[in-house]
């Protein structure tokens, strides 16, 4: 059994980028969606094995009960993208928008960024997460602007300078950590393995370690998408393929909060450091309130479900600085139900964005009438994360200001003025898209719905009911992370 376990482990890192190499060279666009699908698919099917069995922990690679959420999780939603991502690609194709080397590209990179991704939740070396999510960024900035028109490009610019000096922070606030570790542990690897830093971190140099948690938050709090460094994220979605924008939504800021938590636990296990929690609460709830008004000046569709992003990612990081078992397992609820809910969103609203020829708020109209499918799965997608009941995503809010109001009121009545104003802008701008005269094309178009149906089923029956395995398993999580 340990065996195959370790074989599915080197599965989930190396499944991907052997699909990466074999996905550059095939012509065939057919081929290479399908086998984009096979490799995640398969990827994802390993992640499953972890939850059954664990390899040993090593000095390079660990699974623990905090990264088998995420990857799970991770993994998941990179598969039904893919499939989404399939007939999407192929629209683009058709109407040329992309070319056939470009695709071979765009795939490849799709595989690269999964294993970038996968290999930074799996890490046991600081070091080596830091160095993933340097991969997985420089990934994601190539497809953000892989139609090469002007806007895309400099929407990839922006997204590789902030992206570069949120990178160079994190970068700095690892080598401190070093640092601190050093008088303890000694010189060499064992100054950069996560397990052996939390099982030494009482001793180590508490002000090296707060200096170190500011730049690892900023640093990494910039690929979070938290705000005042945010401005990469609503430009790369607006300008980049649409399923990148399910991707960085759903999986690549939760892979940048994953590293924030890590180094969150370090803090906690050192008696003398800064508490990190009055950090974290307030970049999030900045974050909350901030992106919660920003939703009423979008015009962009896909703009507007990016500063929505900013705002579910800032309650996520505010629930896990407020500590405490019901906060932390609301934080994790939170992260997977936006994950899904938020990624259905755009699956839907890259399909109408296609059909209607634009992005633009002003110029859909109408979607239940004249595209029903897509009209009411954006209808329920929106609903859901707002936090309307049942949907899970109320659930885990409704935890999340129940936490607050116990630990502090004064919070949670900022918490609930941002959701509100958040649910205020998105349920203005749902009534003109989904309902009323409809305008532009009113061609019939074939829907990818097994992928949004897929998502969206769970949030929805999770607001009802949790399965007691799930409900254990996140409680578990949350009492370890402090």
């Amino acid at each position: 059994m340990s065996a195959l376990v370790s074989h599915n482990l080197q599965a989930i890192l190396f499944l991907p980028l052997l699909s990466a190499a074999v996905l550059a060279a095939v012509k065939s666009y057919r081929a290479s969606a399908r086998l984009n699908i096979l490799s995640s698919f398969l990827t994802f099917v390993a992640a499953l094995s972890l939850l059954v069995a664990r390899p040993p922990t090593g000095r390079y690679l660990l699974v623990d009960d905090l990264n088998i959420v995420f990857i799970v999780l991770n993994t998941f939603v990179a598969f039904t993208t893919s499939a989404f991502s399939a007939s999407y690609i192929a629209h683009e194709l058709s109407a040329h928008r992309l070319t056939r080397t470009h695709l071979r590209f765009y795939h490849a990179m799709y595989q690269l960024l999964l294993g970038a991704m996968n290999l930074a939740l799996i890490a046991n070396n600081i070091g080596l997460m830091w160095v993933a999510i340097e991969v997985a960024t420089l990934t994601t900035v190539v497809m953000v602007g892989i139609y090469r028109t002007p806007a895309a490009l400099e929407a990839a610019w922006k997204y590789f300078i902030l992206g570069s000096v949120g990178i160079a922070l994190a970068l700095f606030g690892t080598i401190l950590i070093y640092m601190a570790a050093r008088p303890v542990v000694g010189e060499g690897l064992n100054g950069m393995v996560w397990t052996v830093l939390i099982a030494h971190v009482a001793r180590f140099d508490p002000a090296l370690l707060n200096l170190a948690f500011v730049f690892l938050l900023l640093g990494y709090g910039t690929k979070v998408g938290l705000a005042p460094l945010h401005a990469w994220l609503p430009d790369a979605h607006a300008e980049g393929p649409t399923p990148i924008s399910a991707v960085l939504s759903g999986l690549l800021l939760n892979v940048a909060l994953y590293a924030v938590l890590r180094f969150k636990l370090l803090m906690s296990a050192n008696p003398g450091a800064i508490a990190p929690g009055p950090l974290m609460m307030t970049l999030g709830l900045l974050s909350l309130v901030f992106a919660a008004f920003m939703l009423y000046r979008r015009g962009d569709i896909k703009r507007l479900f990016a500063y929505s992003s900013i705002e579910h990612m800032g309650i996520i990081v505010f629930a896990f600085g407020m500590g405490g078992a019901l906060a932390n397992f609301a934080g994790l609820l939170h992260m997977a139900m936006h994950s899904l809910t938020k990624s259905a969103i755009f699956f839907a609203v890259g399909q109408v964005s296609q059909v209607k020829g634009t992005q633009q708020i002003a110029e859909i109209r109408g979607l239940t009438a004249s595209h029903p499918f897509l009209g009411w799965a954006l209808v329920v997608g929106v609903i859901a994360i707002v936090g309307m009941p049942p949907a899970g995503v109320f659930m885990s809010e409704f935890l999340i200001v129940t936490s607050t109001v116990a630990q502090a009121p004064a919070l949670a009545a900022l918490v609930v003025f941002g959701l509100v104003v958040a649910f205020g802008a998105l349920m203005l701008r749902l009534h003109g898209l989904a309902f009323g005269e409809p305008t532009g094309s009113l061609q019939p178009v074939k829907a990818t719905s097994l992928p949004m149906i897929l998502h969206l089923a769970p949030v929805l029956v999770a607001g009802v009911y949790l399965p007691p395995p799930l409900v254990a398993w996140f409680q578990h999580v949350a009492a370890s992370l402090h």
